[in-house]
């Protein structure tokens, strides 16, 4: 169901070199995996006899006690609908090898040896086994089995999962076999293991298995051997890692001498996504690799998977604080670079007491602090119209007389009554040429400023507004610098709390408390009767529709479905689907002002200039993306 896949990592309790007493282990450990509908499972290094049994690895009753086990297994798992990998070492050609054997329903499915073997300080499997690097296009007999045998085997469903496998020196290598592996079209990596516990290892091998799925746009899922190999000399932790493109889902470390699983629903349909829309991934080589096809496994039936409702917020306090910062800078920075380039030093901002303005001229007045430009340079315009109320336009002096910038206030309803009288409009008449004849009036009252003081005018839209089109068309959908357009809504609430310290602090959340709302219809006494949220839909919804369908490629389908889960405490089904079809059209049909809009600073991954990351025609099709959700 939309490429979800559940997979297991497992560290059984070890009898190390009695073979036939693991199986008994990892016979439990693949019950439990089937009562947990576990898709694929990942068992550690030489499972079957244990990775530390030193030169006892060359007794040929450990060999055959090996394989009465392996047998066993093969038997139990013809009516298991789970793919899972053991390790085995592998007698061949008068060679041995460590090997992974990837099976399903009492078959053995192909045999990867491992590629780079360690013969440094603790470890000296050089003594033993032989490295698999050249070994390609074989076949080996295991068990009256023939089967594939090498380092060029790709397993794949009749769905999206095409997965591959290394073993543990692989990943800590230069150049890891799952290089190849991702780049040949592996989606998944499975790492059977055998890692020591040494002071810092434990960090460092938390940041390999993350940063090489992020590398290579895949999921990662790593086992560890766990307190049953020998600590003679050195102890294994059995620690247990699933990691999606960077992000750690599940791990877990077996410091107890009994079995361990974790498992996670990883998502194989976005890391395919985030890949098809990487040029370096796309233009990475392709190997020949010998593809292996299997049936269909357990999925899921019902997602156990966490889903940030906030996606373009970091889910710490520290990390939100680091993040505002970073974002800050990215502002203040980019718009001195551009006023310097226009040889400017006053800025122009349309400031209305809301959330939008009141970002963009805090980044503004960082930007000339961090320039050393003289702050009354800023010129805060605050141009009150039929909507706008005592309390937003009492915030937006104020604000301005905190932060010491120079404010001019100019209402605008005589000249907007009188356009609209120029026009034969219905005073009276509430439409959109109502509103919008004072958007643009407020733009064009800047830009004629901005000529006057020799000024570059900010703009205050951000992210959610340019996504929805909720602007008018050469009104606020203009400016010479979009300030904000990389910032999502929900994001801007809490770059807004970032600078509310100080003498600005109550303000500020004064202005977080107000309703977002144009005010261009008028209040009713004196409060807004026009608030955005009930017109288009709650921002933290279509921010995170947009984060999914612009970062993720998802389809509205899927959408909905992972919104369901992150909202379930919150929205309705119908409530969801109401609004995202409501997305969906507006994002389609207001693509025209996104090809029309100034330049602005990118933020974050999620961006709509056509400049950076987002490129459409204004006149496409969007029947098919609403008759999903029908």
């Amino acid at each position: 169901m939309f490429g979800f896949y559940r997979v297991a990592t497992v560290a059984p309790k070890l009898f190390l070199a009695n073979p036939l007493k693991n199986v008994d282990e990892i016979i439990s450990s693949l019950e439990s995996c089937e009562d947990k509908n576990v898709s694929i499972a990942n068992f550690g290094e030489l499972t079957l006899i244990g990775y530390s049994v030193g030169d006892l690895i060359f007794n040929t009753s450990l060999l055959n006690a090996q394989d009465l086990a392996l047998k066993s297994i093969l038997e139990y798992s013809r009516n298991v609908n789970i793919i899972f990998t053991i390790g085995y070492a592998l007698k061949y050609k008068s060679r041995l090898y460590n090997t992974a054997l990837v099976i399903k329903n009492g078959e053995i499915l192909g045999v990867v040896p491992k590629t780079y073997i360690p013969n440094k300080q603790e470890f000296y499997e050089a003594r033993y086994f032989s490295s698999g690097r050249d070994i390609k296009n074989e076949v080996v007999n295991i068990l009256s089995q023939d089967v594939p045998f090498g380092i060029d085997l790709l397993f794949s469903d009749s769905d999206v999962l095409t997965f591959g496998v290394e073993i543990c020196e692989d990943l800590w290598a230069v150049t890891p076999p799952s290089n190849i592996l991702a780049q040949s079209g592996a989606n998944l990596i499975l790492n059977l293991s055998a890692s020591n516990e040494i002071i810092g290892k434990d960090s460092y091998r938390v940041s390999l298995v993350s940063s090489q799925s992020a590398r290579l746009i895949c999921v990662y899922a790593y086992a560890s051997s766990s307190l049953g190999e020998s600590g003679s000399d050195t102890i294994f932790g059995g620690d247990l890692i699933i990691s999606e493109y960077g992000t750690i889902l599940k791990r877990d470390k077996n410091l107890t001498f009994n079995s361990k699983l974790i498992y996670a629903d990883v998502d194989i349909n976005r890391v395919s996504n985030l890949r098809v829309n990487d040029s370096s991934f796309n233009q990475s080589s392709i190997s020949l690799c010998r593809s292996i096809e299997f049936n269909s496994l357990n999925r899921p039936a019902k997602i156990d998977r966490f889903y940030n409702p906030h996606p373009f917020i970091p889910n710490s306090v520290d990390s939100i604080k680091q993040r505002s910062e970073e974002i800050t800078n990215i502002q203040a920075y980019a718009l001195i670079r551009r006023m310097r380039q226009a040889n400017i030093k006053r800025a122009l901002i349309g400031i209305s007491g809301g959330l939008d303005s009141t970002l963009a001229l805090l980044s503004t007045h960082k930007a000339f602090i961090e320039a050393k430009w003289d702050i009354k340079d800023i010129v805060a315009v605050t141009m009150p119209g039929f909507g706008t109320t005592s309390k937003t336009l009492s915030n937006a002096k104020e604000i301005c007389k905190i932060l010491g910038v120079t404010l001019k206030e100019i209402d605008i309803k005589e000249l907007a009554t009188q356009e609209l009288k120029t026009i034969d409009h219905d005073l009276e008449t509430y439409d959109i040429t109502y509103e919008n004849t004072q958007a643009r009036l407020r733009t064009a009252i800047l830009m004629n400023l901005s000529n006057k003081l020799n000024g570059l005018v900010v703009g205050t839209g951000d992210l959610s507004e340019i996504a929805l089109g909720w602007s008018t068309y050469n009104g606020d959908h203009m400016s010479m610098f979009g300030l904000n357009s990389g910032i999502p809504k929900t994001l801007i609430k809490y770059l807004i709390s970032y600078y509310a310290k100080g003498n600005l602090e109550v303000l500020l959340k004064d202005i977080l408390d107000t309703p977002v709302s144009p005010e261009l219809i008028p209040a009713v006494d004196d409060k807004i009767v026009q608030a955005t949220e009930e017109i288009v839909g709650p921002y933290e919804l279509h921010d995170f529709f947009l984060y999914h369908f612009i970062r993720d490629g998802f389809s509205p389908k899927k959408i909905f479905y992972i919104a369901s889960l992150a909202f379930k405490d919150k929205y309705s089904d119908d409530t969801i689907k109401r609004w995202l079809k409501l997305f969906i059209k507006r994002f389609f049909t207001q693509q025209f002002k996104r090809n029309a809009m100034p330049d602005g600073v990118m933020i974050g991954t999620v961006s709509l200039s056509p400049r950076a990351n987002w490129r459409m025609p204004s006149d496409l099709y969007f029947d098919s993306f609403l008759e999903e959700l029908n």
